[in-house]
């Protein structure tokens, strides 16, 4: 017999509640519902939990973001190329390009620091878009954000500006590994990480 106010379970006979005093006489006695004379009981098995979706971004998404900000790398290093171009003039590529025939030492040393400077460009552009992308407030670069990805730290939480970039160089212990294997880690590792997120502690999530 249970309490009409509080639900405690009073013993039979007692006048009043124990826990909140409430006079007995109008407790009420739950018993079991009993199935139909003639039928057996009926059992409904639990519903089986539903498996949530895994949060960590699979291999061939991380691949299309890639691509996507290679894309746009390429696209903003031509701009600066071509305003390069247009600050030193074309007449000096055409000068550096004719004197590769000719006798002057000096024109394969610009040449080569011209593409020198050009690769140093390109690669610190790559760095603070990664980096600077990956530790703002959207933590993804704009192909990451495209797909509906996003980095954090092993704890989910976003990465310093100092962080991502110990991503981004990382990364390039990855390209080193023959085959694509450093890269091909996201797509058998248990949190998908590559190489260069084991390395730095990151993750690459999927926004729900």
């Amino acid at each position: 017999m249970f309490c009409s106010k509080c639900g405690t379970n009073v013993t039979d006979g007692a006048a009043f509640c124990s826990a909140c005093g409430q006079p007995t006489a109008g407790a009420t006695t739950i018993t079991p519902a009993r199935p139909a004379p003639g039928l057996p009981p009926t059992y409904a098995p639990p519903a089986p939990a539903p498996i949530p979706p895994s949060p960590y971004a699979g291999f061939w998404l991380r691949v299309v973001a890639f691509l996507i900000d290679r894309v746009l790398l390429a696209i903003a290093t031509g701009g600066l190329a071509a305003i390069g171009v247009g600050i030193v003039g074309v007449g000096y590529f055409r000068s550096m390009f004719e004197g590769f025939n000719g006798d002057n030492p000096e024109i394969p040393v610009a040449f080569i620091s011209t593409i020198f400077v050009l690769l140093l460009l390109i690669f610190l552009l790559s760095w603070i878009y990664e980096a600077g992308m990956e530790s703002s407030k959207h933590q993804a670069t704009l192909g990451k954000m495209a797909l509906g990805l996003f980095v954090t730290d092993l704890q989910g939480k976003p990465l310093s500006f100092g962080h991502a970039s110990g991503r981004f160089f990382a990364a390039i212990i990855t390209r080193l590994i023959p085959l694509g294997i450093g890269y091909a880690m996201a797509g058998f590792t248990e949190k998908k990480q590559a190489l260069h997120d084991m390395i730095a502690g990151c993750l690459v999530l999927r926004r729900t």
